[in-house]
């Protein structure tokens, strides 16, 4: 084999951790970064959160006229290229985009390389997000407020305890009881059998099962006799029964009765002509029992759920500005980060010292972490720009004017790739005159109409929510009937579809809506 050398050129793609911790941030949630702000102005020492409320010289987001600065674009675009797109060589600036929005050229941080690559301190580090409030520890009226409302919780079973408490039983009903109790699930039903339970404590042996199913029957009848109605059933109509005899004696409420006794298909079918012939009640009355029926509770112990209860901050808020729209970022979702200058002046009068290589780099994460953030925040209001620009109907007239949009017109006029726009449409919301959404809502498909535009699926969603509230309870309209009064409209939407789009907005079909 013989021996050369050769020369070729090619281009790959470097991943940098600075691009790779932007492209990280862009796609957190609200409460995620701020866990990612926390762990960061733990672990390294040159980031601190300004506390002053008069800010210095800002490079973060403050609300002028300005345009976004060239240097921020270029950022942007670097980790879009290579984020977004793996066969793009090198990342290429945008150009300059005018915005709606209220945000300001920030000037460049200062800072040089030196040949070991250790970087230049500047005895002035400028604080990111001047125009956010200091966060402090103490909570306010509202934070306590709401922390009150996501940590206040009591379970079903302490609920069930704290009745028991009020009592007067001997040691073994108690144990009983306490026994049952701690064997619910979630919903307050008892799964399983008093036999399989008592088998299961008895180690199988049968005198003592039969002696503890007896014990454990007392105790269910003392337990299904407890707040909420309905605990302890082992099955739904025993559920729905032992609240009906809960509540007051009435013809509608006897003939509910009679009904759960029946098969729960029947029910579930609202078979009015079979119950009747079962139950021995005029139609009429098996009617109102259905009603009765649906104001009962089939999971009572679901309130007591432990379940997670997210508030949810908006990203930006839009609101109304004479002709036009207003967007500006909520200041309170926005750290304020600044470089600690003590730390960073020291730095730089001991550069030579042994062992500042590492706490240079430590300082040049601070500033990359610093900057990242802004461009987070950057990236999320001019994206939150063009989509108020696209949907201008919607922030004026509501959800029926909203048009036919797509990421792809997000990122062809932002000059991104669709996945940056993806990341920054997930879990971040825009506060608006008709509420609080999700900027993936703003997003939706086109159902062609007779003028050859599109209607989007938001809109038409919401006409047949409108055809269905307006609709006859004694004659409710069919998948068809609202088809053809969209094509009346212009709109081309099958049966399938409306009956897709009725079934999202969980509206029953149509006998189950005349029955109701």
């Amino acid at each position: 084999m013989k021996q050369g050398l050769s020369l070729r050129v090619s281009q790959h793609l470097a991943l940098t951790p600075q691009l790779q911790q932007s492209i990280r941030l862009l796609q957190l949630s609200t409460l995620e970064m701020s866990q990612e702000v926390e762990q960061m102005l733990d672990e390294n020492p040159f980031l601190e959160l300004a506390e002053d409320a008069a800010p210095r010289e800002e490079f973060g987001l403050a609300q002028s006229d300005a345009p976004v600065s060239q240097e921020s674009r270029e950022f942007e675009s670097a980790t879009d290229s290579i984020a977004g797109s793996a066969d793009t060589a090198s990342a290429t600036s945008t150009k300059d985009t005018e915005t709606t929005a209220e945000i300001s050229a920030e000037p460049s941080l200062d800072e040089s390389w030196d040949g070991d690559g250790s970087v230049e301190t500047s005895p002035d580090d400028s604080e990111w997000g001047g125009d956010a409030p200091a966060r402090k520890n103490n909570l306010d009226d509202s934070d306590a407020e709401a922390s009150d409302l996501t940590g206040a919780h009591e379970s079903l079973q302490d609920h069930l305890h704290r009745q028991a408490l009020g009592l007067r039983l001997s040691e073994l009903d108690r144990a009983a009881l306490h026994f049952l109790i701690e064997s619910l699930n979630d919903d307050g039903y008892l799964e399983d059998t008093l036999a399989s339970l008592a088998a299961g404590l008895a180690n199988n042996d049968p005198e003592q099962t039969e002696e503890l199913a007896q014990q454990f029957a007392i105790a269910l009848q003392l337990l299904q006799h407890m707040e909420p109605a309905g605990v302890g059933a082992r099955d739904l109509a025993e559920c729905l029964q032992l609240q009906l005899l809960d509540s007051k004696d009435c013809v509608e409420n006897r003939a509910a009765l009679a009904m759960c006794r029946q098969p729960m298909e029947l029910l579930a079918r609202r078979d009015v002509k079979r119950l009747s012939h079962l139950c021995d009640f005029p139609e009429e009355i098996i009617k109102g029992a259905i009603a009765v029926i649906a104001r009962l509770d089939p999971k009572p112990g679901r309130r007591f759920a432990n379940v997670e209860r997210n508030l949810i901050v908006p990203d930006v808020i839009v609101v109304k500005s004479g002709r036009g729209f207003k967007i500006t970022l909520n200041s309170d979702v926005m750290p304020r980060l600044r470089v600690h200058d003590i730390y960073a002046n020291a730095l730089k009068q001991h550069k030579g010292a042994g062992g500042s290589q590492a706490l240079q780099q430590r300082l040049q994460e601070a500033r990359w972490f610093i900057k990242n953030i802004q461009q987070r925040f950057d990236t999320i209001l001019r994206v939150s720009s063009a989509i108020v620009e696209r949907q201008k109907n919607f922030f004026t007239h509501g959800e029926l004017a909203m048009r036919p949009l797509v990421l792809r017109e997000i990122a062809d006029e932002l000059g991104l790739h669709e996945s940056t726009i993806s990341r920054v449409t997930t879990a971040k919301y825009m506060r608006t005159p008709f509420g609080t959404f999700e900027l993936k809502y703003f997003f939706g498909s086109g159902l062609g109409t007779e003028s050859g535009g599109n209607a989007s699926s938001t809109a038409v969603r919401a006409l047949i929510k409108q055809f269905v509230a307006a609709e006859s309870p004694k004659k409710p309209l069919s998948d068809n009937q609202m088809a053809e009064m969209l094509k009346e409209q212009g709109i081309e939407c099958a049966r399938r579809t409306v009956a897709k789009y009725r079934e999202a907005l969980r509206i029953a079909p149509t006998h189950l809506r005349k029955m109701l």
